[in-house]
């Protein structure tokens, strides 16, 4: 069994309130689900505004298709919002 586990960090600068921003984070955590079948959540900096911090993690039989999983996933989930990717942090294991 092989575990990819990812952490996306995005800066949303327009982003005014914390009900705008769990707004977007609704948004992309539940196309992400729906369009890929892994779990995924908010993770980290519920509190700030500007900061979006989304895990998600899958689970496959290769190391290849983790790797390729997780790059399909960082495309879409770039391609679907206007924040700004700032730091990605993932492991295969």
């Amino acid at each position: 069994m092989i575990i990819g586990s990812c952490e996306v960090t995005f800066h949303a600068d327009w982003v005014t309130s914390l009900k705008e921003k769990r707004m977007v984070v609704k948004s992309l955590v539940d196309k992400t689900r729906h369009k890929f079948n892994v779990s995924v959540a908010e993770v980290d900096c519920q509190d700030q505004h500007k900061i979006i911090v989304i895990g998600f993690a899958c689970v496959t039989n290769e190391k290849r298709q983790a790797d390729s999983i997780i790059q399909h996933i960082l495309r879409f989930m770039e391609q679907n919002t206007e924040a700004e990717m700032i730091s990605v942090e993932f492991e295969v294991f």
